[in-house]
């Protein structure tokens, strides 16, 4: 049963609760992430995220793993564009003790200089693990790419330059301005009790600002090239155009779009390219949204010599795409979209994350049934309207390895016409 309160100070609860859970999922959910931050404390929101569990005015950084593996729970957290979480899993029976530490990690912590540190090192690490992986990598640079010169283009890691210039002064000054009640939700799921979760939040969380910060700066996408020559044995591309916004009514026909061009083993591009041509290990297409704007892409990854073959493959394929659409391919991704949603539905983690998602996202949460409707409404005509509207603009291409045989940019514009 789904379940919605706002705290005395502004923050919002959510629960969603099972008769038949065992254990409950809970966190803080809070819509800040790498869009908020400048140039010159780019990666401070991760760096924030690490060091939320290295300890606090009432525990060490090994209490807060040791209590959480003591009873069996699991605890973690990632940073997004637009968001950074805080999430555990315990027993129903270990709900207070779970509430008490991931209010604690985001209301008391001390950024302590040793702990920091270490944990600087620790990112430094990540990141270069990060530039060793090219299809990581690749995604960054069509970022960058895409949106030059604004927070959304930037990594969320940060880079080495501006991880080592945080300090814990700036991290609690960050915490502090940036992690308001207006940003802040908790969400729950599984073996929780609605009242005695929103009373109990009324207890913990006493000491989040109240003021209210500026959005995030508007993205404006660009688009252009980026190419990389390193000594790889394989080619990393992205090819890609701008896309629709999460609250855009083409949303999720953009998404529909892009699971039937590359969304598994049966749809077209991996058919065509792999399958029927051999050209690559791994290709497939996605549409990823923002608050304002949104990515429609396509991955490949593939030899040096085959590169040259693939280009003209793929361009093809999309130009086609809009007119030879048909209803089997609809009906097929029509299903996978709605298998994945009933899937996700039945894991209460998922629950916990999917209706503060919704919150911040949509401002309101959508049940899986609206969900499944607005995609059984898409038509071929609305696929083919949309197809045309992405294609028609400016692609952004980003190329990493032995590159030399990639398709010029100005050809692959003159392709895809």
């Amino acid at each position: 049963m789904l379940r919605q309160s706002t705290l005395s100070n502004g923050i919002r609860v959510i629960t969603d609760s099972s008769d038949t859970a065992e254990s409950v999922s809970l966190g803080i959910w809070v819509s800040v992430g790498a869009r908020y931050e400048t140039a010159e404390n780019n990666g401070i929101s991760h760096c924030l995220e690490h060091m939320a569990f290295k300890g606090t005015t009432t525990r060490s950084a090994f209490q807060i793993s040791k209590e959480i593996e003591d009873v069996g729970g699991i605890i973690n957290a990632y940073t997004g564009k637009n968001v950074t979480a805080y999430y555990l899993r315990v027993l129903k029976e270990h709900q207070a003790l779970g509430l008490d530490i991931i209010t604690d990690i985001v209301q008391n912590s001390v950024m302590d200089k040793n702990e920091l540190a270490k944990e600087q090192g620790v990112i430094i690490q990540e990141i270069n693990m990060q530039n060793d992986t090219p299809d990581d990598l690749v995604f960054d640079y069509f970022s960058e790419t895409a949106y030059p010169n604004q927070p959304l283009g930037r990594a969320i890691l940060g880079t080495v330059d501006t991880v080592r210039q945080i300090t814990g002064e700036k991290l609690l000054d960050y915490m502090h301005t940036q992690y308001t009640t207006n940003r802040l939700i908790v969400s729950a799921s599984g073996a929780v009790n609605h009242d005695d979760f929103v009373s109990a939040c009324e207890k913990k969380l006493t000491k989040i600002s109240t003021h209210t910060m500026p959005d995030a700066e508007p993205a404006h996408y660009q688009g252009g090239e980026k190419r990389v020559i390193k000594p790889h044995e394989q080619v990393n591309l992205v090819l890609g155009f701008e896309s629709f916004s999460y609250e855009h009514p083409d949303h999720d026909t953009a998404n529909l779009l892009a699971a039937i061009l590359g969304g598994g083993m049966s749809s077209r591009l991996f058919q065509e390219i792999r399958e029927k041509r051999g050209l690559v290990y791994s290709i497939y297409a996605y549409d990823s949204a923002e608050t304002d704007t949104g990515t429609f892409g396509i991955y490949a990854g593939t030899g040096e010599k085959e590169v040259s073959e693939l280009m003209p493959v793929l361009c093809d394929e999309l130009v086609k795409l809009p007119d030879t659409i048909t209803e089997e391919e609809i009906n097929r991704a029509k299903a996978r979209v709605r298998s994945a949603l009933l899937m996700r539905a039945e894991n209460i983690s998922s629950h916990a994350e999917s209706n503060a998602l919704d919150l911040i996202v949509h401002h309101r949460i959508r049940s899986k049934e609206e969900r499944i409707e607005r995609v059984n409404q898409i038509t071929k005509e609305d696929l083919a309207r949309v197809a045309k509207t992405i294609l028609a603009g400016k692609p952004t291409l980003s190329a990493l390895g032995p590159i030399q045989h990639v398709m010029p940019y100005e050809e692959v514009i003159n392709r895809l016409k």
